[in-house]
Order: structure tokens, then sequence, then C-alpha cells
């Protein structure tokens, strides 16, 4: 499925910032999604941590703090506060449902090797210990995509604002919060396997103005679901074990994108912090 953001405009000429902010707005709209790739997810993770640098730098302008730090805009900025701790929240989901399923990944090759790709009970017992693992994932990021559900937009009351600059800079802040959820829950989605029929992409909707939304099926399982299939058939296989190096591989890479967004995330709710508390 894709999506596209629809940005308002500065009524003069956009700060270079701005226009930046923009481009990575559209950048990031437009890419599909769900994705069945681990490349498209680690790339959106990458594009979603330069996009939070720039964001930091929009929160430096003078105009977006005077905004921002405006008696009448309180109720708008503590929303935005708001936001930077839910998406804290999703990030931490995600990073700990990748480190989780990496320790539990590393255990089950240890055997594998000791057994030499035989079967045994202690190779069983680590199977089973996976399979667990993975179910108890698949609860915390059910729970974490039920949260997501539960975001309202908020979008219209930029229009009722007497100041345009301050309704705009909210507005594109809320898009970025938007857009930001919306990569997580990709990335969660992916985390947790294939569904059953698409994912609840209702959210990308309600919060970032779309023009276009197509729905696909995927059509191939991903690095995660590959080895929950194969695990629940047998252990034995030479194919178990690629699978098994190929997902640590992705989670690994997935593991390094998130720790970064984490950081990035965590400076940028220190900087609406300080603008508040100037």
């Amino acid at each position: 499925m894709a999506f596209h953001t629809r940005s308002n405009s500065f009524p003069s000429r956009p700060h270079p910032i701005v226009q930046e902010v923009d481009e990575h707005l559209s950048r990031l709209g437009s890419s599909e999604a769900p994705s069945t790739s681990s490349l498209s997810i680690n790339h959106n993770l990458s594009s979603l941590r330069d996009f939070y640098g720039c964001v930091d730098r929009l929160l430096q302008l003078p105009i977006t703090q005077q905004a921002l730090a405006q008696e009448e805009n309180e109720k708008w900025t503590n929303e935005l506060l708001d936001g930077s701790l839910r998406l804290l929240d999703v990030c931490s989901t995600a990073k700990d449902a990748v480190l989780q399923t990496k320790a539990y990944i590393q255990d089950l090759q240890s055997i594998i090797r000791q057994t030499r790709g035989g079967e045994s009970g202690a190779l069983t017992r680590e199977v089973n210990k996976y399979l667990s693992s993975r179910k108890i994932v698949k609860k915390a990021i059910q729970k974490a995509m039920k949260n997501l559900k539960g975001i309202e937009s908020k979008s219209t009351f930029f229009s009722l604002s007497n100041n345009v600059e301050s309704a705009t800079i909210f507005s594109r802040l809320r898009e970025v919060e938007a857009i930001t959820l919306a990569v997580f829950e990709s990335l969660l989605s992916f985390i947790s396997g294939p569904k059953s029929k698409p994912g609840s992409w209702s959210l990308v909707s309600k919060m970032v103005p779309t023009k276009k939304v197509i729905c696909e099926e995927e059509t191939e399982a991903n690095e995660f679901a590959q080895v929950d299939a194969a695990l629940h058939k047998t252990s034995k296989s030479e194919n178990v074990q690629n699978q098994l190096e190929k997902l640590k591989s992705c989670i690994q890479d997935q593991e390094e994108g998130l720790e970064s967004l984490f950081r990035q995330l965590i400076k940028t709710r220190v900087s609406l912090l300080n603008i508040l508390n100037h």
C-alpha cells in the first residue's frame, strides 16, 4: 500500500530547513508499506533517523520555538510532547522484540552446532523455547499495534488558529509523528510475520492526508516468518541453519537502525522540553 503526504506551505518563501523537512516527508510518505523486504525496512529506518536530524534543526528555528512556546499553543505543544513519548515507547517495543529474538537465535545456533544438525532433546527444547519466545514477541507487538490504533488525528485544530505560521508548524510536526508511526507499524508487522489479511493502515489514512491508497497481499514471507515456519516442521535441515543466519543478519541491521533512531528520538524530545522550559 502506498500513501502520500500533503503539507501546508508557509505564507512566504519557506526556510531551507522547512523545505528539507517537506522533502523528507514526501520521500517517506510515498514509500510502499507494509513491506516484505528487510532492505526496504532498514532503508526506512535509516531515512527516518536522518529525517529526525532535520526535524531537530527545524526545532531550533526561532519561528518554531516561538510557536511552541506561545501560551495559547500550550495544548498543542503538549500533544506533540505526548506524541514523542509514544514514539519512544513504540521504538522500545521494536528494540525489545529484535533483541529477544536475537538472543534465542544465538542459543539455537549454538545447540545446532553442538549436535551437528542432528536431533536431540536439547535441540528440541531450544526450538520450543524459540517458538515460545516468538509468541511472547507477537503478543507484545499486538498490544503495541492496538495502542497505535487508539491515536486519533488532531489536524482539525490547525485551521482554527489565528496564526497561520504557527498552525503550519504544528501541522507539519504532526505529519512527522504520523510518518514515524507508519514506519514503526510496518516494522512491527514485519517482525510479527505475515497476517491472514492486510494490515491495519487506517492509522495512516487518519493522520496523514492521502490521495491514493493501494492494498496488496504479502507475496513472500520475510526472514522471521521463514524461520517460524521451518522450525515448526523440522530443525535438522541445512536450510533451517541458513535461514537462521539470514534472520540473524536481518536482526543485526534492524538493531543498529533502531538504536540509532532511538537516540535521535530522545534528542528531539529533549529539544521540545528545552523550548518549553526556556
